[in-house]
């Protein structure tokens, strides 16, 4: 695999940071909210990253499980991390189980193109609306990034992303002008991630199964394992994935996520539309941010949240919204029959609400219109 060129560098390096729209926001609440040790949440994802970047080839990205980090996040008085990591179990062993008897090929086989497409665009649609929501606090400063980000989306001699996290490193300096201060005083230290053996009660894993496990099945269904396969073979005919190469991927990486104190992670569509979206072509990327990500958590896991404090919300909301647009746009390749198209829309605007819904609406109304059971 080629890391480094000049340009080619230059947009890789840049493409690494598409997927912070959805990665910081999630680890700085399980961090602040849910006080979660932030060196096995960084070193597990700075692993997988690596892993994932230099098997596939392709930026796949690895993001935190968003059904169970909602939840975790806007309940952190009563989810506990014992609770998270039992969920992290649960997850690794259903779908370790699902790629390693095949049961994921033949629900891959059913899943038709337009449901897929479906699923993506809600989820792109998805992404828009929330970066516009991030935005909205700091209107002007979500204007200048758009703007830069429209400008230089283009260039190889400028990365838009590049030029767009230094915009935000001078924003948040701007707000908060003792934080330059504060960066000058970050701790170094070397940690090593703690086993959580022992520290994972029964309570903890029926909990974390019932009330963050099962709703994440099936977002990761449709968004990480399907919308990401067929996102991934889309762009990348020449290195395709299969379905259950990507199902059993996330039993083993939730697995030693979870023994090592970090939290339950996924692939997804959304990301990879960002990776690429911002230049990335190659597993590199995934590469580039994965070492930086193990470094800091292995040496600099006492001051994460004040790092991530370079990253402010209008521009980590200018991201969500390229890459959402990135995501929906993959519509480009149905057929627009009539047919097609109401399935896809109707499984879209579904998707946006729930994705497991989405999906099996979706699904229903396909082999009903096929089967003439049901007409429009």
């Amino acid at each position: 695999m080629r890391l480094w060129g000049n340009e080619y560098n230059k947009m890789e390096f840049a493409g690494a940071f598409g997927d912070l729209g959805t990665l910081v926001p999630f680890v700085v609440g399980y961090i602040t909210l849910n006080k979660m040790d932030p060196l096995g949440i960084l070193v597990a994802f700075g692993v997988f990253k690596i892993f994932v970047g230099l098997y596939f080839r392709t930026p796949v990205p690895i993001q935190p499980m968003k059904a169970i980090g909602g939840m975790a996040i806007a309940h952190a008085g009563t989810i506990t991390p014992g609770m998270i990591w039992g969920s992290g179990i649960f997850t690794g062993l259903f779908w370790l189980l699902m790629g390693v008897t095949g049961a994921i090929t033949w629900i891959e086989k059913v899943t038709t193109k337009p449901v897929v497409r479906g699923i993506m665009l809600g989820l792109g649609l998805s992404f828009v609306v929330e970066g516009l929501g991030m935005m909205r606090g700091e209107p002007l400063f979500a204007i200048g990034g758009v703007l830069i980000t429209l400008l230089l989306l283009q260039s190889k001699r400028f990365p838009a992303m590049l030029v767009l996290l230094g915009y935000g490193v001078i924003l948040a300096l701007i707000q908060k002008p003792d934080l330059f201060g504060d960066l000058s005083h970050i701790s170094i230290r070397f940690r090593f991630p703690e086993l959580t053996f022992g520290r994972i009660s029964w309570k903890d894993l029926v909990a974390g199964f019932i009330v963050l496990g099962l709703p994440q099945a099936p977002l990761t269904l449709g968004n990480a394992i399907i919308g990401t396969v067929a996102e991934n073979n889309q762009y990348f005919p020449d290195r395709k994935v299969t379905a259950r190469t990507i199902t059993i991927d996330h039993g083993v990486m939730n697995l030693i996520s979870t023994f090592i104190g970090g939290i339950p992670m996924c692939h997804g569509a959304g990301g990879m539309a960002g990776h690429i979206r911002f230049g990335a072509r190659t597993g590199g990327a995934l590469v580039i941010l994965g070492v930086i990500v193990l470094l800091i958590g292995l040496f600099l896991s006492d001051s994460v949240s004040l790092l991530f404090q370079v990253f402010p919300r209008p521009v980590l909301g200018v991201i969500l919204f390229f890459a959402g647009i990135e995501l929906a746009l993959v519509i480009r390749d149905i057929k627009l029959k009539r047919q097609n198209l109401f399935v896809l829309l109707l499984t879209a605007g579904t998707a946006m609400w729930n994705i497991g819904v989405a999906y099996l609406a979706g699904l229903l109304l396909y082999y009903g219109l096929e089967r003439r059971w049901i007409k429009v």
